[in-house]
């Protein structure tokens, strides 16, 4: 299985792909995403089988776009997000973020 990145079309292995994952956005539930290959950021949900692409936009987010990966399952943590794809599994923490 191989999951491309929207912008360049570079396709990685999932250990690749979720590993360059940085955070996490619990109350959005998003995931910061950067393509190895082109530097593209990217945020995306994880859904149960698939990955979603798309905006924030008006204090929600709405998926444009879905990337099937089968098997893919998640498990939201409180400050982390917990990715599992067969016998492999990632964890993407959230940033804490200094108040203003």
């Amino acid at each position: 299985m191989l999951i491309p990145c929207l912008a360049c079309e570079s396709r990685f292995g999932p250990d690749e792909y979720f590993n360059a994952c940085s955070d996490y956005n619990r109350g959005l539930d998003l995931v910061s995403w950067t393509c190895p290959h082109c530097g593209n950021r990217d945020d995306l949900r994880v859904l149960p089988g698939e990955l979603g692409f798309g905006y924030p936009c008006r204090g929600r987010f709405d998926v444009h776009d879905r990337v099937r990966v089968p098997g893919l399952r998640r498990q939201r943590g409180e400050l982390r997000l917990d990715i599992s794809l067969e016998r492999s599994s990632w964890r993407v923490h959230t940033r804490l973020r200094q108040p203003a």
